[in-house]
């Protein structure tokens, strides 16, 4: 029986499970390992400090993350995703993904390298600094753009500019990193040394994002390999903003265009699972972000129905078990040469 070794944090918890008992203990591992038996592999769930790098080769790694407060739990799971790659493990999913984890400016970086017409259906532009996005003003022709913090959920310190001047109020709110202590010790060596340039009080990076009108909301489709699970977010009262509203559907009447589109997105990641936000205006299909590693998996658990595509879309009317169906994502990966089949 082929191994995989599953990576715990520190609370002992695998991945997230928005109906976990106790609360946010994530996925139940009992589960995973009696599924993942029965598709035909083993599994040890490892902590972080237990890796061997020197005789890893080979091994397969599954692995969580966190959004832990400052992200240094997270910051240390990178350092040991990528040690394990680059010692030549196989890990699921790619390191580029635990990156792109709660690290929206890199997500979008990978969109814009990305040779998919889907993946950069909505343009954006990420900045480092509130003094990079003023260089830039000069490509700014017309404003009505959402800007958002690179870390966060739930639309958290997510606005939309239709000025100059709330561009620049927005950026500068989202990407503030003012300390009187550091500040004052800046000023001063700009006193000392001439010529010296400060630094900058907003280095929070952030991304400035196309605004799409006349939205009523959005879309969340979790897939699970071949199976697709949909739910509709309508946006809060009174806001552009569907995420975080709570106001939340399960729909059977979805867009055959948005279910195409949300599996173009899925064969470009090559991913076993993947979480996607998709606006659509009854026109055109906008990939707003993706994840795909430490996802909320409400849509799945609450849903009585999935979509899969066999020639064309069916609706199944059936229930799933969060824990079976990730087993079986990433064992049909595994043993599709890890590529998500067309």
């Amino acid at each position: 029986m082929k191994t995989i070794k599953l990576i715990v944090d520190y609370k002992k918890r695998f991945g997230t499970k928005y109906t976990a008992t106790p609360y946010r203990s994530g996925m139940d591992k009992n589960k995973l390992k009696s599924y993942f038996n029965n598709f035909g592999y083993s599994v040890q769930f490892v902590y972080p400090w237990q890796i061997n790098y020197e005789n890893c080769k080979n091994e397969l790694y599954l692995y969580t993350s966190s959004e832990d407060k400052g992200l240094y739990y997270k910051s240390y799971l990178e350092d040991v995703v990528l040690g394990l790659k680059l010692a030549g493990a196989h890990i699921i999913p790619d390191f580029k993904f635990l990156r792109a984890h709660h690290n929206k400016v890199f997500m979008e970086i990978l969109r814009r390298i990305s040779i998919s017409n889907e993946m950069e259906s909505l343009h954006s532009k990420v900045y480092g600094t509130l003094e990079e996005l003023r260089e830039d003003l000069v490509h700014y022709n017309t404003i009505n753009h959402v800007l958002k913090p690179s870390e966060g959920a739930m639309s958290r310190d997510v606005f939309h500019a239709t000025s100059l001047k709330q561009l620049l109020k927005h950026a500068k709110i989202i990407s503030n990193t003012s300390s009187y202590k550091n500040d004052l010790i800046d000023l001063l060596r700009s006193k000392k040394h001439e010529g010296y340039i400060k630094e900058s009080r907003n280095r929070k990076k952030f991304i400035v994002q196309d605004f799409i009108p006349n939205l009523e909301g959005d879309w969340k489709v979790l897939i699970y390999w071949d199976k697709y699970y949909v739910l509709r977010r309508l946006n809060r009262k009174n806001d552009f903003r569907a995420s975080g509203g709570g106001r939340l559907s399960y729909t059977r009447d979805v867009p055959t265009k948005l279910l195409s589109f949300a599996r173009d997105i899925a064969i470009e990641l090559n991913l076993p699972n993947v979480s996607l936000d998709i606006a659509y205006d009854g026109n055109k299909c906008y990939l707003l972000e993706f994840q795909a590693i430490y996802f909320g998996t409400y849509t799945l658990e609450h849903s009585q129905f999935y979509f899969a595509f066999n020639n064309k879309w069916e609706m199944i009317e059936e229930s799933s078990i969060l824990e079976k169906e990730y087993a079986n994502s990433i064992v049909r990966y595994i043993e599709n040469d890890f590529k998500y089949l067309k």
